[in-house]
């Protein structure tokens, strides 16, 4: 056992790998091979122990960038989201013993990457295998059938690889040619790619205002982040009405951009007001918004150079312990970190994409990109376009950054549609729905980024699947517990029933005749 743990380690260790900056995307099914063939041949008593060895390493070392804001924050989520690699461990011990195991443990896999996405306190879900396979072969299937579709695909990969490993003979070249199947099908969209035709365009621009300092304290330097947006929005101004630039059709700020209430701070206001009379048109901001004095809102607001203030996007996803604090009765007044967060973030319920200018734009607010439902409803119910405002000022020095834009890229890819991103010093940017990069800003400068972007009603089939592939997961998971533990108690039944009596023959003596 103690050799498996640390393999497990070392497996989970190399599972970071493939995700941004470093992107060794060929250790992907590698690595989760390399866990189901730890976890395997164990009872699930001590299944769950390389198990859970094998998701501490990967998530405290996917996760790093997170020690910015603490390491209590960094180590307790890496924690909580390691237990259900442990679980998955001695999850799958039944699954093994049905036909076609590999499929039960790729099931397995993307069941447990759904419930970590959800679970606890809003869970987290940076990790997903599919958000390592922009700019890989298994991209161009994202289309078709999602991020957690690809997951699966992957799990399946992995497990198929820790097949050949333990199975023998026949029973290796059936793995071998499934295996070969898989990733067959898996490369058919290289040769017949999903792609919408726009229905219109329309120009958008994304202003980058840049943080003082060494670009991570958004809190010390809020109105001079204010500020500066407002400057950039002018020059961006100046620069149509000299005809350096074309004039966009709507400008986004990013997240955090307002800090504090601009319908409270009359300074902020007078801010926002400046900008869209500058450049006179409609303006997407990211503003806070009090709700009460307990709580507030996460908002990106449409500020229209002649109505003000209208539609408006609510956060869904709240960072559990930094925007809000669950269960704050036990945690609240012992912990002095989560003393600086004294008013509770409400999570938004919005389904219906933003409109601005004429244009159906779904948004997404930080982490929110990271997550299925929001912008799978507003996909559904007519989102023509991608909007992503983020801060991440305080990860700029991080592999948060990139790993985050991954994600992004990953969503244009999938939704087949144009995502403009603004960030408050990076990374600022247009991406088309290849995944391709149009135009971005530099980091930690302030600027703007323009470009005329495509706008799609089509609706992929990864966004009509939605959700369903992962709790389908789910349920199957249960299900072949069920058939599995039937099985078992099948065959202990058989191995209960007494053997029949051995039959004595008849002597010749014995019989009577009539």
């Amino acid at each position: 056992m103690p050799a498996r743990i640390l393999l497990a380690l070392l497996a989970g260790a190399g599972l970071s790998l493939p995700f941004q900056p470093t992107h060794v995307w060929l250790l992907l099914p590698l690595a989760v091979a390399a866990f189901f063939v730890l976890t395997g041949g164990l009872p699930a008593r001590t299944a769950w122990l390389p198990g859970l060895a094998f998701g501490a390493a990967f998530q405290v070392t996917l996760l790093w960038w997170l020690h910015v804001v603490g390491t209590l924050p960094w180590l307790g989520l890496a924690a909580a989201q390691a237990l259900w690699y442990g679980l998955l461990g001695a999850a799958a011990v039944p699954l093994r013993r049905l036909p076609a195991a590999p499929v039960w443990l790729a099931v397995a896999w993307v069941a447990m990457e759904n419930l970590r996405t959800d679970w606890p306190a809003g869970g987290m879900p940076w990790g997903r295998l599919s958000y390592a396979v922009v700019d890989t072969p298994l991209a161009r299937l994202l289309p078709y059938v999602g991020a957690t579709g690809v997951s699966l695909v992957l799990a399946l990969v992995g497990a198929l690889l820790a097949a050949t490993c333990t199975e023998r003979g026949r029973a290796r070249v059936v793995v071998v040619a499934a295996l070969g199947a898989v990733l067959a099908l898996g490369l058919v969209p290289q040769v017949a790619p999903y792609d919408a035709s726009p229905v219109s365009s329309i120009r958008v621009a994304a202003v980058q205002g840049n943080v003082p300092g060494d670009g991570t304290d958004v809190l010390a330097h809020y109105r001079e982040i204010t500020a500066s947006h407002t400057a950039e929005t002018e020059r961006l101004a100046r620069d149509v009405a000299t005809g350096a630039t074309p004039r966009p059709d709507f400008v986004v700020w990013p997240e955090n951009s307002t800090a504090v209430d601009p319908f409270l701070d009359p300074s902020m206001g007078a801010e926002l007001t400046a900008a869209v009379s500058a450049v006179d048109v409609p303006l997407l901001a990211g503003v806070v918004v009090a709700d009460g004095p307990r709580h507030v809102l996460n908002q990106g607001i449409v500020f229209d150079p002649v109505t003000g203030a209208g539609d408006r996007y609510t956060k869904w996803h709240p960072v559990p312990f930094g925007e809000y604090v669950p269960w704050r009765s036990v945690f609240g007044s012992h912990l002095p970190e989560l003393a600086q967060v004294r008013r509770d973030m409400v999570r938004g319920t919005r389904v219906t994409p933003l409109e601005i200018a004429g244009t159906h734009v779904a948004d997404a607010i930080c982490f929110d990109v990271a997550y299925d439902d929001g912008l799978y409803a507003q996909l559904s119910h007519g989102g023509q376009l991608i909007v992503v405002q983020t801060s991440n000022a305080m990860f700029i020095h991080t592999a948060q950054i990139d790993q985050q834009f991954a994600i992004s890229r990953l969503r244009a890819l999938e939704t087949d549609r144009y995502v403009v991103v603004a960030a408050i010093n990076g990374v600022t940017g247009v991406i088309a729905p290849d995944g391709t990069l149009v135009t971005s800003a530099p980091l930690q400068t302030r600027s703007y980024v323009e470009a005329r972007v495509g706008l799609i009603d089509a609706v992929t089939p990864a966004v009509l699947i939605g959700p369903s592939v992962g709790r389908g997961c789910v349920l199957l998971v249960v299900a072949g517990w069920l058939l599995a533990w039937g099985l078992q108690r099948g065959q202990y039944r058989r191995s209960r029933r007494p053997a029949p009596a051995p039959e004595v023959p008849i002597s010749s003596d014995d019989r009577t005749y009539a």
